[in-house]
Parts: structure tokens; C-alpha cells; sequence
């Protein structure tokens, strides 16, 4: 057994080569944000000659920040909001002047206001920080409304830099689109082994995982919508817009596919109460299987979707519960007919119409 200060040390390794990885995977985030930066401060300080264009700099990196979603609507949305909330301090300074009852104000007012204007509570906060520090900070000597124009300086510097530096977010709706996709075949996989199983099967311990999957699906989305914002605004991505689109028609197919395998998942929880194995429904379940691994390759190649689509319906042509359970009791009956949806959604995922993906499914 390791001792104490072994193991402390075996923590703190695992710690440094995290954060390593963490701050490798920021770079390019870290060096957009330095280049708005110093981009609005320069723009505020020698083409407006503000002496101390302090929210300029804090508007930028309030807009851009390391979030997953850097979407251009959401950074115009943020700048927004924190300009607003400058805006309205500053009116509150020209009017009653500074002190503890404005700052008071000036804060209750920005965050009425960016509630009315956006849902998100991230929104009214942003607005608020920034409307504090202005009701804070001494007078300056450029005149009234110099952070708003500071502000907005801050705002348009994000906007531009997302397009003209951007993050290649991408890379991480790909990494989400396996993670997922991963998980969703990691999940087949344990329901072809407890299907096998029989009476020592734990159908409920797979429905568990089923059900923590919509995490990992949201971040997949935001992840790609991001990217999709990013390419159509960027001279320098705009070429990956076909990918992405493709992958946008896969989350789709996806994500009504996941909601699909877990009602098939509670309804092998009921079926399996009597112990017998299943195994015409697992050798169903592992064509899946390998539909979904094939799935995952598309991503990096497109010219496998034909062959996901062949495996795909090598299963669809199979889901008749008369024919695959003659004289079988309505139990594994219905479990075929919740996997008729799931295989037809995954169809759709791989580019079919809907119309064409029905149409692989033996008519009942």
C-alpha cells in the first residue's frame, strides 16, 4: 500500500498534467482575447484619446471569455448587455452624481432592465458588474458617456475578433459528436450483454446511464451551434459550413434517436422481470451497435454513411414483432415496436428524409 505522501503526490501529478492540458487546449482562446484586448484599448486611447479606457478592455473580455458557446449572437448579446449597463450608470452619475444611494441605483435599475431584456441571469449580472464599477470609479475627465463609447468599442473589437480570429469551435462539436455517439453505442452494448444475461441481468444500472446522457447531448448542441455561428460570420471557417451542416442533420437524428433508446431501455426494464434471456432482441440491439461505431467514423469520413445506412437497415427490415416473435406474448412485440422509431431516427441522422428512413420498416 502507498503511503501517504505518495499518494499525495500521485494527486498533485494528476492535477499539474490536467491543468497543463486545460491550459494547452486555451491557447487559442487566450491569445484572441489578448489581441481584443489590447486591439480596444489602442482603438479608445489613440483614436478617441481616452486616457484610461478601462471598459473597453472589460467589455471585451466579458464578451468573448472561455465559454464553450462563443457564438457571434451570444458575444453581440453580452457586449450588449454590458454596455447597457455602463450606459445606464452613467446617466445615473450625470443626473444625481456619485455616491452610495446611486451606486445602489444604478445597480437595482441595470438589473430590472436586463432582466426585461434577456432571460439568461448571466446577462443581468455581466450588466450589473459593469454598471457598478462605472457608479465606482472616479469621474473621468473625457466627459459623460466616454465608457459607454468605451464600451461599444469593447463590443464591436469581440464581435470582429470572432470573425476575423476565431476560435475553431469545430474542433470541439467534434469532440462532443464522439463523446456522445461513443456513449450512445457504450449503452447498446450493455443492453446486448444484460439481454444475454438473463435472470442476472441490471437493466436498471443501463437506464441510468441512458438517462445521464442529456449533458453530454447539450453540450454537443451548444458546441455546434457555436461552430455553425462562427463559420457563417468568418471568411476563414466558412468553408467548413458543409461539414457542420451535415453534423448538424446527425445531432438531430441523434438526439431524437437517445430519447428513443431510453423508452426502448424502460421497457426491457419491465420484459426482463422474468429472468429469460433475449437473445433474438440482443442480436437486434448489436446490429445497432455496430451501425452507431460506423456512425462515429462518419464524422471524419462521409463516405461511410452509405455503409451505416446498409447497417441500419439490415435491422429495420427485421422490426415485425410477427414475424420475429411468432406466437410470442405482446412483451418482446413491443420492444420491436419501440425500436422501430430509434432505427428510423438514426436513418434520418445519416441524411434520409424521414419519408425515406419509414420506408425501410417492414409495413405491420
Amino acid at each position: 500500500m502507498r503511503r501517504p505522501e505518495q499518494r499525495w503526490a500521485a494527486r498533485l501529478r494528476v492535477l499539474a498534467r490536467v491543468g497543463a492540458n486545460r491550459s494547452a487546449g486555451s491557447a487559442l482562446p487566450i491569445v484572441q482575447l489578448v489581441i481584443a484586448v489590447v486591439v480596444s484599448y489602442a482603438i479608445a486611447y489613440y483614436l478617441f484619446g481616452h486616457l484610461t479606457p478601462v471598459t473597453a478592455a472589460t467589455v471585451t473580455l466579458s464578451s468573448l471569455g472561455f465559454v464553450r458557446d462563443a457564438r457571434p449572437l451570444r458575444v453581440l448579446e453580452t457586449a450588449i448587455g454590458v454596455t447597457l449597463g455602463i450606459t445606464l450608470s452613467e446617466v445615473i452619475l450625470l443626473v444625481a452624481g456619485q455616491g452610495i444611494w446611486q451606486l445602489a441605483l444604478a445597480v437595482i435599475i441595470t438589473l430590472f432592465a436586463a432582466r426585461f431584456f434577456s432571460p439568461a441571469p448571466g446577462f443581468a449580472i455581466i450588466a450589473a458588474s459593469q454598471s457598478a464599477l462605472v457608479a465606482i470609479l472616479p469621474v473621468v475627465a473625457s466627459g459623460p458617456f466616454t465608457r459607454s463609447v468605451d464600451g461599444l468599442i469593447g463590443g464591436v473589437v469581440a464581435l470582429l475578433l470572432t470573425a476575423l480570429v476565431p476560435r475553431d469551435a469545430r474542433r470541439v462539436a467534434h469532440a462532443d459528436a464522439k463523446r456522445m455517439l461513443g456513449t450512445f453505442s457504450r449503452i447498446l452494448e450493455r443492453l446486448v450483454e444484460e439481454l444475454r444475461r438473463g435472470d442476472e441481468s441490471d437493466i436498471g444500472s443501463v437506464l441510468d446511464l441512458a438517462r445521464s446522457t442529456q449533458p453530454l447531448m447539450d453540450q454537443w448542441r451548444v458546441s455546434l451551434d457555436s461552430a455553425i455561428g462562427i463559420a457563417k460570420i468568418s471568411p476563414f471557417l466558412r468553408r467548413r459550413l458543409p461539414e457542420l451542416e451535415r453534423q448538424n442533420v446527425l445531432l438531430g437524428g441523434v438526439d431524437l434517436a437517445l430519447r428513443d433508446l431510453r423508452v426502448v431501455t424502460r421497457r426491457l426494464l419491465v420484459v426482463m422481470r422474468d429472468g429469460r434471456p433475449r437473445n433474438e432482441l440482443a442480436d437486434l440491439l448489436n446490429g445497432l451497435v455496430s451501425a452507431v461505431n460506423l456512425l462515429g467514423q462518419s464524422l471524419d469520413d462521409p463516405l461511410v454513411l452509405p455503409l451505416v445506412r446498409q447497417n441500419l437497415i439490415l435491422v429495420a427490415v427485421r422490426l415485425d414483432p410477427g414475424m420475429l416473435f411468432p406466437g410470442s406474448t405482446v412483451a418482446e412485440g413491443s420492444v420491436v415496436m419501440e425500436l422501430r422509431p430509434l432505427v428510423m431516427d438514426l436513418l434520418t441522422a445519416t441524411g434520409l428524409t424521414p419519408d425515406e428512413a419509414r420506408a425501410a420498416l417492414p409495413a405491420l
